[in-house]
């Protein structure tokens, strides 16, 4: 156990009573590790695309102003442009990043990657409202059949009510037992 750990249990030993103190700790410092790895990965691959830019460049000026006397500084930069296109993939293979195809066509085609981003928000936007649309077409159509039961058939539509109420009132029944212990204390779950 680090002190890092020792400080937030307290000193206490890695007792944290019923255990759930050590492992919500270490779940959270699992997760930070995680994310550090990922960015410190990410970083270095990004430095890796910077440096091979700054290669491309050097090379295109060695072969733009190419003589016999340029040669081997031209073999040189291609064989340092090979080792870090090399480097490039191996540091991209520990990286679980995905890009969707739709992303990378943008790019290809010279536009802003950000235009994809907006378009599907707006497609999920529009989606969202057309769903929108339908629930409330149906709770209109809930409603007014309700309604209109209701005045030719009271006496259905009154035991119709109590059952559902009796029905909704049993599912609520069984929700707080399930999350009830054997102690009589009630489970609560952990916000993420």
């Amino acid at each position: 156990m680090d002190s890092s750990q020792s400080t937030i249990l307290g000193g206490n030993g890695g007792s944290g009573g019923n255990g759930t103190l050590i492992s919500q700790t270490n779940d959270m410092i699992a997760s930070t590790a995680g994310a550090d790895d990922s960015m410190q990965q990410l970083n270095q691959v990004s430095n890796s695309i910077q440096k091979t830019l700054g290669l491309i460049h050097q090379l295109y000026l060695t072969v733009s102003t190419f003589n016999a006397a340029f040669q081997m500084p031209l073999l040189q930069r291609i064989n340092g442009l090979v080792v870090e296109l090399d480097n490039m993939v191996k540091l991209a293979e520990k990286c679980n990043i995905q890009v969707p195809m739709e992303v990378v066509n943008l790019i290809d085609d010279g536009k802003n990657p950000d235009e994809f981003t907006k378009d599907v928000i707006n497609s999920c936007i529009a989606k969202n409202q057309i769903t929108k649309g339908k629930t409330d077409a149906l709770k209109n159509l809930r409603k007014h059949l309700l309604e209109e039961l209701e005045q030719n058939f009271p006496d259905e539509v009154e035991t119709f009510r109590e059952s559902r109420a009796a029905a909704a009132a049993e599912l609520k029944r069984q929700a707080q037992a399930q999350s009830a212990l054997p102690n009589g204390d009630v489970r609560v779950k952990s916000e993420h």
